[in-house]
């Protein structure tokens, strides 16, 4: 696996994880009361996007991890899961 492969692991979990966690939590200004004018209704009050953007890198890492050693320890390479011989025979 190259870094650019790592880092594009990375961003694709990181960023998964990111538009799982953004709708967490979420009180809008409609729930709250207070509607703050020139805004929708749906608008978020606190959106909490600093601490929800180190939530998710941590998770991330804490899955990345084990991926990135899982894939370059060898066990499962693409040879053993081609049913159909379209990458070519083992050598």
């Amino acid at each position: 696996m190259a870094i650019t492969s790592a880092l594009v692991l990375f961003a694709v979990i990181w960023f998964m994880l990111l538009l799982m966690a953004l709708p967490m939590r979420m009180k809008s200004q409609e729930q709250d009361g207070e509607i703050v004018p020139g805004t929708p209704a749906s608008a978020p009050v606190n959106p909490m996007i600093g601490k929800k953007m180190f939530w998710v890198t941590l998770i991330t890492v804490v899955l990345w991890i084990p991926l990135v050693t899982f894939i370059l320890s060898g066990v499962l390479s693409i040879e053993d899961i081609d049913f159909y011989n379209r990458v070519g025979p083992k050598p």
